[in-house]
């Protein structure tokens, strides 16, 4: 199975005496349909460029670095193939995942059907408190095309108690937002994991993201 791979240039500086003492290393898996631009955003948020990306061929690996509340998180990105053949052995890739972004095309309707059914593998791997889940509607620039309305995509992830926002790689917009937002969502659930073990069972927050904005800042100078 092919495996493209692209490296930030500050993945270097992850274990710089410079950084903050505490870091964690998350694993996030992009998942959705061909062509709805998950290689484009994780390109967007690495290479601060737009790329309009051949389809991927297995899986694509991207890294990046920063740093939150004194804590530095090396986010390893893995981009997985969107067409159906790749579909039986994707779960190979996002096993062992920290966080999952359901990328659908919001002028495409089966896009974001494709992403319930990704939804549904993954509860297959994974608990409820396992795993941080953001739905994410690609290519708001192509608003005007729209065939999932922004009411019916929060209806959905409020159902299945997920995140969601919306986004568009080629304008980059809310790309950065959408990775610091994993990075708090990722925190903070490490900090559960740190509590001592309580009679009820700990669920995920949901956060209006459309409102959320976050400052990134590289963790070491180049």
């Amino acid at each position: 199975m092919a495996q493209r791979r692209v490296e930030n240039k500050d993945s270097n500086a992850f274990l710089n005496a410079h950084c903050p003492k505490e870091s964690h290393v998350f694993k996030v898996v992009l998942l959705g349909s061909s062509s709805v631009g998950k290689s484009s955003l994780a390109y967007r948020y690495v290479k601060k460029d737009f790329r309009e990306s051949l389809p991927t061929v297995g899986c694509s690996f991207f890294t990046q670095i920063i740093s939150v509340d004194n804590t530095t998180i090396k986010f390893e990105i893995w981009d997985t193939a969107g067409q159906e053949k790749y579909h039986s052995v994707c779960h190979l890739y996002y096993r062992g995942a920290n966080a999952a972004v359901l990328v659908y095309d919001i002028t495409r309707k089966e896009s974001l059907e494709k992403a319930k059914v990704w939804l549904r593998e993954l509860e297959k791997e994974f608990l409820q408190d396992e795993i941080i889940i953001v739905l994410v509607g690609n290519k708001l620039d192509l608003s005007p095309s729209r065939e999932v309305t922004l009411e019916e995509a929060k209806e959905v992830a409020k159902r299945e108690n997920i995140l969601y926002m919306e986004t568009s790689a080629k304008s980059n917009h809310q790309v950065t937002e959408l990775f610091m937002t994993l990075a708090h969502e990722l925190l903070k659930q490490e900090q559960q994991k740190k509590k001592p073990l309580q009679t009820t069972h700990w669920k995920k927050s949901r956060v209006d993201l459309r409102e959320t904005t976050f400052h990134q800042s590289k963790c070491c100078p180049k």
